[in-house]
């Protein structure tokens, strides 16, 4: 057994957050006024100017220490610590606090009274115009 502690590749880790976040090296690289095979490089390389890992930080919205202290390990014990439901299947099920067939109802009802109303409203105006005839 090894107890050989993993490089700090900073560009791999760069890379994950910038994954992690979602966005794409050349939303990076229009960031940072450079191509995309620049930022490539960048995540290729196992060290980074403090200045440049700075400006990456502000881009990725992570300091640059959080950069360098970074673990994916970490990313993923909070994620598994936080979440209780193991049934992932319930978060998307939807269960309203009222009746959707009384709600339904409801909207019917609301309508026929509108409805009723216009009519009478009409029924006044042809009245109306038959009295000043």
């Amino acid at each position: 057994m090894s107890t050989a502690t993993k490089p700090n590749h900073i560009g791999h880790k760069i890379s994950r957050i910038r994954e992690l976040r979602g966005l794409k090296q050349e939303f990076v690289a229009h960031e940072l006024k450079v191509s995309q095979q620049t930022v490539s490089k960048i995540e290729q390389s196992e060290t980074v100017d403090q200045e440049l890992l700075e400006q990456i930080g502000k881009i990725l919205g992570v300091p640059a220490e959080g950069i360098k202290n970074f673990s994916e390990d970490a990313v993923f014990n909070i994620i598994g610590n936080t979440v209780n439901n193991h049934d992932n299947g319930s978060l998307f099920n939807y269960f309203p606090t009222f009746n959707p067939i009384d709600k339904l109802v409801e909207l019917f009802e609301e309508n026929k009274k509108l409805y009723e109303r216009l009519l009478e409203s009409e029924r006044e105006k042809v009245e109306l115009l038959r009295s000043m005839q």
